[in-house]
């Protein structure tokens, strides 16, 4: 529910994947800070990182959300 994680969702879903850099930066906070949004997203399994030497790429993994939607889907009649 937090804008700031909704926002990195909503970009890594239509930029494949990015650096840890470029999804931070129109954030307006630290890294640090940052990075605490990214390891809750990568804890419920939404996000993936690799790195590659010193860069840090993320990445979105679509399975939770697919399992979110189709249990949605099945409440709808409710």
């Amino acid at each position: 529910s937090d804008a700031t994680r909704r926002s990195v969702l909503e970009r890594l879903g239509e930029a494949q994947d990015l650096t840890v850099s470029e999804l931070a930066q129109p954030h307006g906070m630290s890294l640090t800070g940052f990075m605490k949004h990214l390891r809750v997203l990568e804890n419920a399994g939404l996000v993936w990182r690799t790195k590659e030497g010193r860069i840090v790429r993320c990445a979105l993994s679509p399975e939770p959300m697919q399992e979110a939607a189709m249990w949605l889907s099945r409440c709808e009649k409710f």
